[in-house]
């Protein structure tokens, strides 16, 4: 009898910090979505986003590593690190399909992605190619009935974290710590992140 692939979510992103709200997303979407495993890919540079200062892929690429190595169906991946840049999630998909074989991808975008999604680089061969799980976000409806075959919206629980609210919060001098994994929280207070943008 033949073996099915491995059905692995592509959650992509800067992770510039990685936080609870990625975490249980992912989560989630482990438990409830069908998939077997997530990889956090994690992002050099978003092709609309070419103005924000990043702190290090290495940096970034430790946090997602430390946040995720307790839970065995959760994956930090560096793979976009060795591609050309900008990176667009087309090109990206298509050499993990030829790197994996034996894993069937699935994107992991956010309702707010995907009302731009007709801007990404080659939609229409995304969405021929790759199931598509969308999460909700706060004021960005998705009509599921518009939704195209392999296009999904999973009712994950609303978390309205973002990384930028973590910035801003460890700029300010707060206390954060229950926002983030124990481990990244350790690494932002040992090596002083984010204190000087």
């Amino acid at each position: 009898m033949e073996e099915r692939p491995i059905r692995t979510g592509i959650f992509g992103g800067t992770f510039n910090p990685v936080h609870i709200g990625h975490l249980a997303l992912a989560n989630y979407l482990c438990e409830y979505a069908g998939l077997d495993e997530i990889w956090f890919l994690v992002t050099p540079q978003n092709p609309f986003k070419k103005d924000i200062r990043l702190l290090d892929d290495s940096l970034r690429l430790q946090m997602v590593q430390a946040a995720v190595c307790s839970y065995p169906r959760f994956k930090a991946s560096d793979f976009e690190f060795n591609l050309p840049r900008p990176s667009y999630t087309v090109e990206t998909l298509n050499r993990l399909s030829e790197a994996y074989p034996d894993r069937d991808f699935s994107l992991i975008i956010g309702a707010d992605n995907w009302q731009e999604f007709h801007r990404w680089k080659s939609p229409d061969e995304i969405i021929r190619k790759y199931r598509i799980l969308i999460y909700p976000r706060v004021n960005y409806p998705i009509d599921t009935a518009s939704l195209p075959e392999k296009v999904q919206l999973i009712e994950t629980p609303l978390l309205e974290v973002s990384s930028t609210f973590i910035r801003q919060a460890i700029r300010a001098g707060k206390d954060i710590r229950y926002f983030l994994h124990p481990e990244v929280y350790r690494i932002i207070k040992k090596k002083k992140l984010y204190l000087n943008e």
